[in-house]
């Protein structure tokens, strides 16, 4: 016996299903046949499934009030209640019991047609079934956020305790260091107090100091005439005994009378029985030299007017990695185009210009290199260090030859003097000092400045020497006697730099605002000022033509500025700030060195 079964898949779709009941049933239950009605009846030839909804469409459209039924079927409801067998049905399905369901079915139908179900059992499944279900879902739901919300609630309590003691933290540091604050503003106001206490006490002592600064200039120069005078009178008297004359002979009480006749050679001093060592002590060093006379001709006077005026058009053509720190000074060979560098790294350096060759390099100093300068014979180079002294080296010899000790602090600058034997030095302890070579004694020391020398230079082909200080100043000196022959006045900041040009006539200088002053020594005054700030200008460079001027500023620019116009040009090519820059004999060519540790080559 065959009869069709509606079974539900997993995705909630019905569809009919064909079982066979066997006539030999365990019970024993006689199945009547239902009769075909004859709208539903159908031919052998349309038994297929396209046939039964084609006339299961034309039925339909016969009957009006079915399809209304049907079509009002299509629109979802709300809520429909589950019958016993449809949540039996759906929770075997759900739980995969297929073999379950299909024994289910068989008995559910059988019974049903017995009709051994009464209507109680097989009603609707109360609602609370349901609402329970739904129910445990929330209440599962409702814990797992429930933990959620624990969790994070202890993370937050955690992290409230932690910006707690922060703020605990931070706010007994902001206590300690507003109490640190008016400890130091109290201290601050008492030190002005008590400075200003001291004010009229210090100015006092730097009344005094200055005035025993010029007494004992006053002494020394006083001290120095009388030995003199001692010499001289000594010279005349030992020509009196030599000659074994009378005071009446005519002559000898004149020589006696003066005390500017020649005096003889220190080395028949020296074997003089009659000089003592009492008087001995009081003369010169015995290889002490003599300062030349002013008298000489610049030979490089000539040779200004010929040589052309070049501001523009410089451009680089060769660059050199000369030192692996800041590059302190570059130095010109009096005759050729060879280079001399001193730098932070404690070496000295000699290059040939413009191929860039190394030639020699040195060292020996026990701190930084801060200046160079070539021997005007060219054999010999003297540097300057950090480390407080003068060093002389010998290109011939390899090595140091000559350290010059004196200085109480460390030295910035040296310059020759034209003759080859005199070398001044200025330093940060206010002096410059002016040494002989020959002697390898000081033959002076320059008092004067305030502050920090930080450059000395020998105006060419004379004994004068140019200095600038921190404190504001240059001044020009007469090495022989050690006198300050004139104060330019003019710089608002510390001047680092001052050179002359080949003439002597005109200086330059720079300082630490940028500010470029030209100064006219005939009238010992500035003619010109230009403003090159607000970054310092660290040297100054005349061109052999003496038109043009070259600055190196910490703006990593050398500044290129023509006398005649005042117009400034700058040449970048540095990384870091400028701090040294120098013309070839011939203003061919400009180098400068930089904190970078290059030096550059313009042409």
């Amino acid at each position: 016996m065959a009869t069709e079964s509606v079974r539900e898949p997993e995705d909630g779709a019905y569809y009919l299903e064909k079982v066979s009941i066997p006539d030999d049933s365990e019970y024993d239950y006689q199945y009547e046949e239902v009769p075909y009605d004859d709208g539903w009846s159908l031919t052998e030839g349309e038994e297929d499934f396209e046939a039964a909804v084609k006339a299961l469409r034309e039925r339909t459209d016969d009957a009006g009030p079915v399809s209304k039924s049907v079509s009002a079927a299509r629109h979802p409801v709300s809520s429909v209640p589950e019958v016993v067998d449809d949540f039996l049905r759906n929770f075997l399905v759900r739980m995969g019991m297929h073999r379950t369901l299909d024994c289910f079915q068989t008995e559910w139908y059988e019974m049903e047609q017995r009709g051994q179900l009464s209507a109680e059992q097989v009603g609707l499944v109360p609602d609370v079934y349901t609402h329970n279900q739904l129910l445990d879902n929330e209440l599962e739901k409702a814990r797992r956020e429930r933990d959620g919300y624990k969790e994070a609630a202890f993370k937050a309590g955690e992290a409230l305790v932690k910006l707690q003691k922060e703020r605990d933290f931070h706010r007994l540091h902001h206590k300690r260091v507003a109490q640190e604050k008016n400890r130091l503003i109290e201290d601050l106001r008492r030190l002005k107090k008590h400075y200003a206490s001291y004010e009229p006490a210090l100015t006092a002592l730097r009344d005094k100091y200055q005035a025993a600064l010029k007494q004992k200039m006053l002494v020394s120069l006083e001290r120095d005439r009388a030995l003199g005078q001692l010499q001289g009178l000594e010279v005349s008297l030992r020509n009196v005994k030599a000659r074994g004359a009378d005071p009446a002979v005519p002559g000898a009480g004149s020589a006696s009378r003066d005390p500017w006749r020649p005096k003889r050679s220190p080395e028949s001093d020296a074997t003089d029985p009659a000089k003592g060592p009492a008087r001995s002590s009081l003369s010169k060093h015995p290889r002490d030299t003599e300062f030349p006379t002013d008298t000489r001709v610049n030979p490089h006077l000539a040779l200004v007017g010929a040589l052309p005026s070049k501001v523009s058009g410089f451009r680089l053509t060769a660059s050199l990695r000369a030192h692996a720190l800041p590059i302190s000074c570059l130095a010109l060979h009096p005759q050729k185009l060879v280079v001399a560098s001193a730098g932070e790294d404690r070496l000295w350096k000699v290059w040939g210009v413009p191929e860039g060759e190394a030639l020699m390099t040195g060292e020996g100093h026990s701190d930084w290199l801060s200046g160079c300068s070539f021997h005007p014979d060219g054999g010999r180079l003297a540097t300057t260090s950090g480390d407080a002294t003068v060093r002389l080296w010998d290109f011939s010899r390899g090595r140091c030859v000559l350290t010059l000790e004196g200085h109480a602090r460390a030295t910035w600058a040296c310059s020759f003097h034209s003759c080859g034997h005199f070398l001044a030095s200025c330093s940060l302890d206010t002096t410059c000092k002016v040494w002989d070579l020959n002697s390898q004694r000081c033959r002076g020391t320059l008092r004067g400045h305030a502050q920090s020398v930080n450059a000395v230079y020998f105006v060419p082909f004379s004994s004068t020497l140019l200095t600038c200080s921190a404190d504001r100043t240059l001044a020009l000196w007469d090495a022989r006697t050690g006198l300050r022959g004139h104060t330019f006045r003019g710089h608002l900041h510390s001047c680092n730099h001052a050179c002359a040009n080949a003439a002597g006539d005109t200086l330059a200088s720079c300082d630490s605002y940028g500010a470029i002053k030209l100064w006219d020594v005939r009238k010992v005054a500035a003619v010109e000022t230009v403003d090159m700030g607000p970054h310092p200008g660290n040297q100054v460079a005349f061109s052999p033509s003496g038109r043009t001027l070259a600055v190196a500023s910490n703006d990593g620019e050398v500044k290129l500025l023509d006398l005649a116009s005042l117009r400034v040009t700058g040449l970048v090519g540095h990384e870091d700030a400028v701090q040294t820059v120098i013309f070839d004999h011939k203003g061919e060519y400009l180098l400068s060195g930089g904190s970078d540790g290059v030096i550059h080559i313009w042409s």
